[in-house]
């Protein structure tokens, strides 16, 4: 197998690997048996600790958790292989190293990798098993199927200097209580509240408004301390609450000023087939380095429909339509369309030799089906559609208003 094909075939993992949301079937099909895996997984470890389903069916969960942590594993693997794609901006060894640390790369590996560690380490079995609880938050990964989880994501991290003030004073406040509590109330209960920071549990339950019973003040001056404790919660739990809303409220509130308000632009699209000849071939979108208002609505791959994302390798033979602002003047710029019949004089010469005034230009030249940029080589034909730029009167020229 030579190389490139090597490549393309890592490239087409890649694409099957990430989430879709067009038309790549194959694409899809993965996601969907990426999600039920996950969700097999986490029924089998949960039944697993059934007493009754574990003497009953322990065989067939431990077989289930078995192939569906094998596929965890193979998933991993294929990530690495394909990282280079996922960060196309890095050179490949830092893409891997960008994955692993990353946070879905930790939590990838973490789903697999303690179900394999007592193999090796049998003395850590009890400390493995510990962590094999972490293969839950691969359930993260369903945020990237969702829009509505996704907006989540964004509420909390807009708002995530907020919520850390708010939950540091919580902590602060849980600290203090605990401490005055102990002072208050040590002499009263010695086995209750042995030390300083045996009040952390009576705290939290009560700041928290939980309030489970099993630890609480019993002299005058606790009873009072607690009751403005009590109060002093119920206003400290409605913070972060209260910041969350707020950014729901901001977010909704931003999507329906862009879909009212927005402002309609014309918006004109041009086609763009890739040749092996084109410097964008094997580069990443953001490497184009396309200018601010051109935007890359779609690229089309064979019979596929590509989100244009900023990490897409372009290949060759990728058709790729850019979408910009139409042209908005008052001063309309008006061009000539010549189509070159039997007997004109431009037939069979070169566009450099051509007899025209140095104020004209010529803008594209249209052979059949084929558009091609003028160059001071290239032959007229019979037949060709000239477009030109000219301020002089030309015989037989029809007039394009752009």
């Amino acid at each position: 197998m030579n190389s490139r094909k090597r490549e393309h075939i890592r490239y087409r993992l890649y694409e099957i690997l990430e989430v879709r949301t067009g038309i790549d079937h194959t694409s899809r099909l993965y996601d969907f048996i990426y999600f039920v895996t996950i969700v097999v997984n986490l029924a089998a470890s949960i039944l697993h600790t059934y007493e009754t389903y574990r003497a009953e069916y322990g065989d067939l969960l431990l077989a289930v958790e078995n192939i569906t942590v094998g596929l965890f594993c193979i998933d991993y693997i294929l990530r690495l292989w394909t990282a280079k794609y996922m960060y196309p901006e890095s050179t490949e060894p830092r893409a891997v190293r960008k994955y692993i640390f990353s946070f879905t790369g930790i939590i990838d590996m973490l789903s697999f990798l303690p179900y394999y560690l007592p193999v090796f380490f049998p003395a850590g079995a009890v400390a493995f098993r510990m962590l094999r609880v972490m293969r839950v938050f691969r359930l993260f990964r369903i945020n990237a199927y969702y829009d509505s989880f996704k907006l989540i994501t964004e509420v909390l991290n807009s708002k995530r200097q907020q919520l850390f003030s708010s939950v540091f004073t919580i902590l602060i406040l849980m600290l203090a209580s605990s401490l005055c509590m102990y002072s208050l109330e040590h002499e009263a209960q010695p086995d209750v509240f042995t030390n300083a920071f045996s009040g952390i549990w009576w705290a939290t339950s009560t700041l928290l408004t939980v309030g489970y019973g099993d630890i609480y003040p019993i002299t005058t001056l606790g009873k009072i301390f607690g009751i403005c404790i009590a109060f002093l919660g119920v206003g400290m739990v409605a913070i972060p609450t209260g910041i969350i809303s707020a950014g729901f409220v901001d977010q909704y509130s931003r999507i329906k000023r862009m879909s009212e308000y927005g402002q309609e632009e014309d918006i004109h699209f041009i086609r763009i087939h890739l040749t092996a000849r084109d410097p964008w071939v094997n580069k990443s979108i953001a490497q184009l380095h396309l200018p601010e208002r051109v935007i890359v609505a779609v690229v089309q791959r064979r019979h596929r429909i590509l989100v244009p994302r900023g990490n897409l390798v372009l290949h060759e033979d990728d058709v790729m339509v850019l979408g910009a602002e139409s042209f908005q003047d008052k001063e309309h710029i008006r061009l000539k369309e010549i189509i070159l019949q039997k007997n004109n004089p431009w037939n069979g010469q070169r566009i450099r030799d051509l007899d025209i005034s140095r104020h004209s230009v010529i803008v594209l030249v249209k052979r059949k089906e084929k558009s091609m940029i003028p160059n001071g080589n290239l032959i007229l034909r019979e037949g060709d559609m000239v477009i030109l730029y000219s301020e002089m009167r030309i015989a037989k020229a029809a007039e394009i208003e752009i």
